[in-house]
């Protein structure tokens, strides 16, 4: 009998759901748990998905447990004593990692993966885009809600796929990439990897997954080994001359920029990016490097023109970088950053947009052991700011560890900070005197956005 049935434990999560809303669309009865609704599940059961939010195997629907027809895919952040996810794994069921089934899903396509600790859902989104704007192909599974497409999954004609390729649970390993770009390998996901030299020997693994005469982007001065002698490998920077960089760099109102972008055989003058920011142009660069990549490739001519309206098209990411007031009076953004160098970067390329204006960071560490791992690096990086304000950790699959809490952030805190509970985040904002409020975080600190800003466009 045909399996018709595919049940997602984890559902909600941005990658499995851009599985989901693909065997959706692909025909597929789905249905699946997760422990929170959000836009994203909402958007799922209007879909057709048939979702519950409680650990229990009673509420999972009656065809979804006959083993001979259903496909279970599971994200590894699920905990190993999930009632449901046991129920599969000791029934009989065919059990695929969410890691798996894109792995499945890229078989016979031409893979454009883009990998590193952070700038990767920026730069395959770009990547997607520029497939679809400029080349006219390809699908994506995405980590973000692309502004352009309204989703995190495309789908279109050809054989070009970009896969936003995750080193959690070294999961990007599933992946064998015809062309890829590696935007960075600093230290994360320490307790799945241990030590720094653990992740970088992973990225190095993924490098050499690369098909044969294939090609890798790799940002320039990243320190990982590459051991591939069957593919070319490209450098690109923000700036810095070597094999794609942008050039002439010009800041334009409302922190837009134009510049040059210049490959190896072409350079793309007066481009103008979507979407504000200094730090977007370097992901930009990578996008287009990738996208000419594919294209030499597969022999097909790189459209100048073409490229230029889809880069000033690109709309970006929902939460990155993501403005939701912006006057002389008051900005207040939104983003994912949940790493010290995102974070460093993304104040960073704010202040260099508003020069002279006074910036409060508000953050909300991700993770338990993330925080604990790194909590000097984020200090460092939140004293860019003006002022902090801090949230209690969001825990996400973790359990509490003895002394890891925000406060070992702040005393360490160069400029004015303050820990608020998420709950009195937007009243505590519409108290200060603000000029330039920008939210970070991966966990739930976007549930508070709209009401933040409700309260700064007061001031605005």
């Amino acid at each position: 009998m045909k399996k018709n049935n595919i049940y997602f434990v984890g559902i909600g999560g941005i990658g499995m759901s851009a599985l989901a809303r693909y065997f959706l669309h692909e025909g597929w009865q789905v249905a699946g748990y997760d422990r929170t609704q959000t836009p994203l599940t909402l958007r799922l059961e209007e879909e057709g998905a048939a979702i519950h939010y409680e650990d229990d195997v009673e509420q999972i629907p009656a065809p979804f447990r006959d083993a001979e027809r259903t496909v279970v895919v599971y994200t590894p952040a699920v905990p190993a004593d999930h009632s449901e996810l046991r129920m599969f794994l000791d029934g009989g069921f065919e059990c695929l990692k969410r890691s798996q089934m894109l792995g499945l899903l890229a078989e016979g396509k031409f893979v454009m993966a883009v990998a590193g600790t952070h700038g990767k859902t920026t730069t395959s989104t770009l990547a997607a885009w520029l497939n679809a704007r400029a080349a006219g192909e390809g699908c994506a599974f995405l980590g973000g809600i692309s502004k352009n497409f309204g989703s995190n999954l495309t789908l279109g004609v050809g054989e070009r796929m970009v896969v936003e390729a995750d080193e959690f649970d070294r999961s990007f390993l599933r992946l064998h990439p015809h062309v890829a770009v590696v935007t960075s390998a600093d230290a994360d996901h320490l307790d799945i990897y241990g030590t720094h030299e653990a992740v970088k020997e992973a990225f190095s693994q993924f490098i050499g997954q690369i098909q044969s005469g294939g090609a890798l982007i790799i940002k320039q001065g990243v320190d990982v080994a590459i051991r591939n002698t069957e593919i070319e490998v490209y450098r690109y920077s923000y700036d810095e001359p070597c094999d794609f960089y942008a050039r002439n760099i010009f800041l334009m109102e409302g922190g837009y920029y134009r510049f040059d972008i210049v490959t190896p055989d072409v350079v793309i003058e007066d481009c103008t990016l979507g979407i504000p920011g200094w730090v977007n142009i370097e992901n930009t660069v990578a996008a287009v490097a990738l996208f000419w990549c594919a294209a030499r490739a597969e022999g097909k001519q790189l459209h100048i023109d073409v490229v230029r309206e889809a880069l000033e098209e690109f709309s970006g990411v929902k939460r990155r970088f993501e403005f939701y007031i912006n006057t002389p009076k008051q900005v207040y953004m939104d983003d994912y950053a949940h790493h010290p160098r995102e974070l460093s970067a993304t104040i960073t390329s704010v202040k260099r947009m508003l020069p002279g204006r006074r910036m409060t960071a508000v953050f909300q560490p991700h993770l338990y052991t993330r925080t604990r791992d790194l909590y000097v690096e984020f200090a460092e990086a939140l004293s860019e700011a003006d002022e902090v304000v801090l949230l209690p950790i969001y825990p996400a699959r973790e359990e509490p560890i003895e002394g890891i809490c925000s406060e070992i952030i702040a005393e360490r805190v160069g400029v004015p900070c303050r820990i608020v509970e998420r709950e009195a985040l937007a009243q505590t904002l519409a108290q200060m005197d603000t000029d330039v409020v920008v939210t970070f975080g991966a966990g739930n600190i976007d549930a508070c956005c709209e009401a933040v800003a409700e309260q700064l466009k007061i001031k605005a």
